[in-house]
C-alpha cells in the first residue's frame, strides 16, 4: 500500500469544508437587510408599489437651471442611456459594457458647473425625488445596488462555476476567487467611477455623475427632482452662509417599450 503523504488528509478536509461553505452560500436565499428598509418617506400603504421593476418614461428628458453662476443639468438616465453610457470604453476602459443598475431603480445624470467665483459644496445624500402621491425618495448609495445584485444572483450557477474551475491549491482545491468576485467587483468599480460624489468645487470646475433612487410608485404621474443644499458663501470659519436648491419637475409614465 502506498503511504499517503503527511498533510494530504488535512488538505482534503479543508477542501471539503471550503466547498461545502461555498455551496451553502449558493443555496442561501437570504437578502441583505438593506432591501427590507422603507424605500421612501411617505404613507406606509404606498410601500408595496415602490421599488418595483418598471421602466419609466420621463419628460422632458433633460433640464438645465442656473442660479448665481451655478449651472446644473439633470437628465433622466433611461436604460438605453445607461447601456450606451457604460459601453464607452474611453471612459470605463476594461470595465465597459455592463450597466450596473436595475429596473427597480431610478437614475439621473447630473452635471454641475461652478462659475460663481466662489467655492460650492454639496452632498447627493441631500438630493430627493418627490412624487404626486406624497412620497419622498432619498438618493441611495452603491451598497443598495450591490445588495440588489446579490439578491438577484443565480447562486446555483455560481456554485457550479466554482466547482468546475477548482484547481489544486494549498487546501487541496484552489478556489478561483476572481471568478466569484469578478462580476461584483466590476459592478463596484463602475458604481464608484460613475456616481456623483460629495464634493467641494472651486470656481471654474465642472463635475458630473449619476445619482440613483428607488423606482417611484408605478402610478405616480409627476416627479420632482430636488438637488438640495448646495452650499456657498463660506466665511473665514469655513461655514456656508448660503444654500441653493435646484428643482426639476418631470412628467412620468410607464414606458410602452417595457
Amino acid at each position: 500500500m502506498t503511504a499517503r503523504p503527511e498533510g494530504v488528509g488535512v488538505r482534503l478536509m479543508g477542501s471539503a469544508v471550503l466547498v461545502l461553505a461555498i455551496a451553502a452560500v449558493g443555496c442561501s436565499s437570504r437578502k441583505s437587510s438593506l432591501l427590507y428598509e422603507r424605500q421612501a418617506h411617505g404613507p406606509v400603504v404606498e410601500e408595496h408599489g415602490i421599488a418595483e421593476a418598471v421602466q419609466l418614461a420621463l419628460t422632458p428628458v433633460t433640464q438645465t437651471g442656473e442660479q448665481e453662476g451655478i449651472e446644473v443639468t439633470a437628465t433622466y438616465a433611461s436604460p438605453q442611456f445607461l447601456n450606451e453610457f457604460f459601453s464607452n470604453k474611453q471612459i470605463f476602459g476594461g470595465f465597459a459594457g455592463m450597466n450596473p443598475f436595475f429596473s427597480e431603480q431610478l437614475v439621473f445624470y447630473v452635471k454641475i458647473s461652478n462659475r460663481s467665483g466662489k467655492r460650492l459644496a454639496f452632498d447627493p445624500v441631500s438630493f430627493v425625488v418627490i412624487d404626486d402621491r406624497g412620497n419622498q425618495y432619498h438618493s441611495i448609495s452603491g451598497d443598495y445596488t450591490t445588495a440588489l445584485a446579490d439578491a438577484k444572483a443565480p447562486m446555483a450557477t455560481l456554485t457550479r462555476g466554482v466547482l468546475d474551475e477548482a484547481r489544486p491549491g494549498y487546501f487541496g482545491v484552489g478556489v478561483p476567487v476572481g471568478k466569484i468576485l469578478g462580476k461584483s467587483q466590476r459592478r463596484f468599480a463602475l458604481l464608484k467611477m460613475a456616481s456623483l460624489q460629495a464634493a467641494v468645487l472651486h470656481d471654474g470646475v465642472t463635475y458630473d455623475g449619476l445619482v440613483v433612487f428607488w423606482s417611484p410608485h408605478r402610478e405616480a404621474k409627476e416627479l420632482k427632482l430636488i438637488l438640495a443644499s448646495m452650499r456657498t458663501d463660506f466665511n473665514p470659519n469655513d461655514e456656508a452662509q448660503r444654500s441653493v436648491d435646484f428643482a426639476f419637475p418631470f412628467a412620468a409614465a410607464i414606458s410602452r417599450s417595457h
